[in-house]
């Protein structure tokens, strides 16, 4: 047996394995796990949960599969309707994603988004070192607004396209140290810009969408105010990433001097700024104006009134409002060009290239997150652990934070984020402590796994490039991964407690 066919079999054995161990632990607790006569309908969100968990987990279904079974089991066992689980795969923080990311096909299309990268590195300069922060810098702003998957994927083919040019020029084993420090810092700065905004990754549209559901007479957290705490620790991240890439874990040879014209061709094969690329670049920055200025900004001295306020049901107004009206703004906009003459800048063959597998693991997620609250399943794990009241807040946080971003490495962080998120919300509640100062360190937490290649998609996507080993990608990030706790603890201490 080849061993291409032998990592083929032994994944089919592993994903069957988790396949029936789903469903074994359903039955499992479903039969001889007893909360209660009051809480029966909890016991079964959890047999659910459990199996949802382990399927997940192992990919033992496609993750979106996955995602349906709430629909079936929760009316078949008359845990929620049909009618209250089916709503929960298509609601406005869902509906952000979907008009954030066709707004990211109209910038992948008219390839604005290479532009935008390759201008950001002819800014920082031709050295090793700044070429990579200026990756970092492009790849991490260009995530702030989409995916950082579908980033992390534009943004590859530049870089493996500098790195084939350097080694030509230098010699692939001088030019190693540089390559590798190039992936990881694609990858991580995908990542790290992530977590900036709420778009960014799926685990902050998931809290989004699980505060609201845990606490619908709390207000909800605007774009603006996600920004004002996710940008600093963005930026802070960023710049330790690229002191551990470049000058301490992969240091390049100080004489590796990369020529700006390398960076310079590329950009020129792409000619000038089209009228497309234009429009697109308008609906853009209209987008995020109007996220940041939708509600007053309380600058302290100066409060700038919100724009929502000249509509009379201001209330009805939220950030996935503008996201579908930009959205549908360019399906409307007509291209410039003779050669699109009577076409617009996307087309109904657009709408195919949404991850709709993903908008199905969030409603997934979301449907599971429903069940908990209305089975009395996050009241019930709150309370059991009402004992860790007697923990300061900063070390409960620590430990739970640390936990998070060490098992995230092995878990899909989305479903991750969707298991542990109502059980957080329970604990505050139980324990009276604030539920943003716990749920927003973990939520962003579950992001910052960087040691191994399954730990996020980015990492999966560099180290499809053939560049690294796991060794390359562990040295590196167990110590971001430390960096990142300690940032996210620091940040709960100055912003939520």
């Amino acid at each position: 047996m080849s061993n291409l066919n032998k990592v083929r079999f032994n994944s089919f054995h592993i994903k069957s394995l988790g396949f029936f161990l789903g469903i074994m632990l359903f039955i499992l607790i479903w039969l001889f796990i007893d909360f209660g006569p009051d809480y029966y309908k909890a016991k079964l969100v959890a047999a659910v949960a459990t199996l949802m968990a382990v399927w997940w987990i192992f990919e033992s279904v496609p993750l979106a599969a996955t995602s349906l079974v709430p629909l079936i089991l929760f009316p078949s066992l008359g845990i929620v309707s049909a009618s209250d689980s089916a709503s929960e795969y298509m609601n406005s923080t869902i509906m952000l994603f979907v008009g954030g990311f066709i707004i990211a096909i109209a910038m992948e299309k008219w390839n604005l988004h290479k532009r935008i990268a390759l201008s950001v590195i002819l800014f920082f300069g031709s050295s090793p070192s700044k070429i990579i922060f200026g990756f970092m810098v492009a790849s991490g702003f260009i995530s702030m607004w989409i995916s950082n998957t579908a980033t992390c994927l534009m943004v590859l083919p530049i870089g493996l396209s500098i790195i084939y040019k350097v080694e030509t020029e230098f010699g692939v084993e001088r030019s190693s140290n540089f390559s590798k420090s190039l992936m990881l810092a694609i990858a991580y700065s995908c990542t790290i810009g992530g977590i900036a905004t709420l778009i960014g990754t799926p685990p902050n549209l998931i809290f989004h969408r699980m505060y609201k559901i845990n606490f619908p007479n709390e207000p909800m957290i605007k774009f603006s105010e996600w920004m004002a705490f996710g940008v600093p620790l963005a930026a802070v991240m960023m710049i330790f990433t690229w002191i551990v890439l470049t000058k301490v874990v992969y240091r390049s040879d100080c004489n590796l001097v990369l020529d700006k014209n390398i960076v310079r061709e590329e950009k020129n094969k792409i000619g000038k700024m089209t009228y497309e690329e234009k429009s697109v670049l308008i609906v853009f920055f209209l987008t995020a104006f109007l996220w940041v200025f939708r509600s007053d900004l309380d600058l302290g001295a100066i409060k700038i009134p919100g724009w929502s306020n000249i509509f009379p049901s201001m209330a009805f107004i939220d950030d996935s409002t503008v996201a579908v009206s930009m959205a549908l703004l360019l399906f409307l906009i007509p291209c410039g060009s003779i050669t699109h003459k009577h076409n617009f800048l996307l087309k109904h063959d657009d709408i195919a290239k949404v991850p709709w597998d993903i908008v199905l693991l969030f409603g997934g997620g979301f449907a599971l997150a429903e069940g908990f609250v209305q089975s009395g399943l996050s009241k019930l794990i709150g309370q059991e652990f009402s004992g860790l009241t007697q923990l300061p807040v900063i070390v409960l946080i620590l430990i739970i934070c640390t936990i998070v971003v060490f098992t995230s490495e092995l878990t899909s962080n989305t479903a991750q984020t969707t298991i542990i998120l109502p059980v957080l919300a329970s604990l505050a509640i139980e324990t009276g402590i604030e539920p943003l100062t716990i749920m927003i360190p973990v939520t962003f937490s579950v992001s910052l796994a960087f040691m191994l290649p399954v730990g996020t998609p980015p990492n999966a996507i560099v180290f499809s490039s053939h560049r690294l080993s796991v060794w390359d990608m562990v040295k590196a990030g167990f110590i971001l991964n430390l960096i990142g706790i300690v940032l996210v603890v620091l940040l709960s201490y100055f912003f939520f407690i």
